[in-house]
């Protein structure tokens, strides 16, 4: 698999908090499952955390804003992983899912929007659009109210990874 972009690597070395594998079919027969496996990951992930409720409101938000743009756009037939690791204060989740290329393109498109200057301008241009949102409106979300750093990466095998790393908490103690 190829390094995901700005600096984020694929394999960070880290032991995994928590793997979900799940068919991408069978997650996406149902829009609540995003609400469901985010809330279930957040819980699991805050136990340790200063404020635990605060910081499950606030991952479980995060994560399913992700799990929601996997939702709407992916590869047909194939598995959606979920990773999460944790390193101090850094949370690292790594969605792993089918994806064409031309759905390879529109994630490349969204990153590169999230990583631009005008970031916080395209989300609430985005946000207040009349149109229906494109893919990049939740990963925007992301970059600019959780400051969430995003980076893309593709593997051989018509799979591609989705990683974001997130500082939701100050200082762990």
């Amino acid at each position: 698999m190829q390094a995901p972009s700005e600096g984020i690597s694929s394999n960070s070395g880290l032991p995994q908090m928590i793997h979900l594998d799940l068919d991408i079919k069978d997650f996406c027969t149902d829009w609540t499952h995003c609400d469901l496996m985010s809330g279930y990951i957040a819980r699991m992930v805050s136990h340790n955390r200063l404020d635990s409720l605060l910081f499950s409101n606030l991952y479980s938000s995060a994560l399913n804003e992700l799990l929601e743009a996997v939702y709407r756009t992916h590869g047909s037939g194939g598995k959606l992983q979920c990773a999460v690791q944790r390193d101090g204060n850094v949370d690292r989740i790594e969605l792993t899912f089918p994806a064409d290329e031309e759905t390879y393109k529109i994630y490349e498109t969204a990153i590169a929007k999230v990583n631009g200057e005008d970031a916080e301008t395209l989300y609430l241009e985005a946000l207040f659009a009349d149109a229906e949102p494109d893919a990049s409106l939740g990963l925007l979300e992301l970059g600019v109210d959780y400051g969430a750093r995003l980076a893309i990466g593709r593997s051989e095998d018509g799979r591609m990874s989705l990683v974001a790393e997130l500082v939701l908490e100050d200082d762990t103690e």
